[in-house]
Order: C-alpha cells, then structure tokens, then sequence
C-alpha cells in the first residue's frame, strides 16, 4: 500500500473531519522526521496517516485503539507499520515502543495537536503565524491543550532530535499543508 491508497483507506473508515485532518497533519510531521534521520519517508508517513484509523469505533474501549486498527488493516501493511500503531496508544494497549517508527509516532501524534492549538488561538487562526518560540512557549504551559502529552512529545529525543528541532520540523511540515489543513 502507498501514501496515496493509504489516505484514501483512511477517509473511508474515518468520518469526522478533524480527525481526517489531524491524521493528515501527523502524516506530514512524520515525514519531515523520516527526511531528518534518513528513514522511509513514505513508511513514516503511512503509519501516520493510518495510526487512528480505529479511533471512531475504539472511544468507549481506549484499550483497544490501535489493536482494532491492525486487525483492519491485515497483510495491507508491514508489521513494523502495525507495531507503532498499536505502540502509539502503549500505556492502553501495552505494546511498548521500541523502534524509530513507533518514537516518531508517539512524538508527532502528540505535536500535531499542541501546534494546531497555537494556530487556533492566533487572531488569524492560521499556521503561517505560528513561529518555533510560540510552541516552544505552549509546550511549557501545562494548561494549554492539556491533552496533548509533553513527554510523548519529547520522544523526538530518542530518534537524536532536540526538542526544539522537534518544534522546527513540524511547525513546517504542518505550514506546508496548511491550505490541506484549513489552517
């Protein structure tokens, strides 16, 4: 399965619009790590793009978030793809990341919603106006988007990636699709 056929089995099983957006976002942030440390981009982006592709029908059992997705997903994809979906949601699911993909994903799951966030409380509501120093202020107030988890984000520093590279790469990756994004 490639990115594309990839995306479009995610917009078949994902309903809400925002959820479609912020798989699409962490898709984009996994890229630009995947290009930073010399991985697949394409594998990067593929896990990202699929990693809440069971979100909708998990809600009521959180535990299973991430197990039904590879249930679903089958022979589709490679395991290592299936490890960090069911890795991402490790403190429920119990599958413990140990692979660059599966940190990669943890951290930008968690980015994607702090930076959308700083853009939704810009006056113009919009990517552009996000600079590196907003997230990095964001990221230390713990009140501010409160549900998305500062130390998942940290994980950028098990692939040898500051946080503030961190806050760099995916500023950007998400400023690139922001037209994608709405933002």
């Amino acid at each position: 399965m490639d990115f594309e056929e990839a995306k479009e089995l995610m917009k078949s099983k994902i309903s809400d619009e925002k959820l479609r957006k912020h798989c699409i976002a962490v898709a984009a942030i996994m890229r630009a790590i995947a290009r930073e440390i010399g991985e697949n981009e394409e594998k990067f982006a593929i896990a990202g793009v699929l990693h809440d592709l069971d979100f909708e029908l998990t809600r009521e059992t959180p535990e299973k978030h991430g197990l039904l997705a590879i249930e679903m997903l089958g022979d589709e994809i490679d395991e290592e793809i299936k490890h960090a979906i069911a890795a991402h949601n490790f403190e429920r699911t119990r599958v413990m990341p140990s692979s660059k993909l599966d940190y990669a994903l943890i951290a930008s799951d968690a980015i994607s919603g702090l930076i959308i966030a700083a853009a939704l409380v810009m006056p113009d509501k919009k990517l552009a106006s996000v600079r590196v120093e907003t997230i990095a202020k964001k990221f230390k107030q713990r009140d501010f988007a409160r549900r998305c988890n500062r130390e998942h984000m940290l994980y950028c520093e098990k692939l040898g990636i500051s946080r503030e590279r961190f806050f760099e790469l995916a500023l950007k990756a998400l400023q690139a699709i922001a037209g994608e994004l709405g933002l």
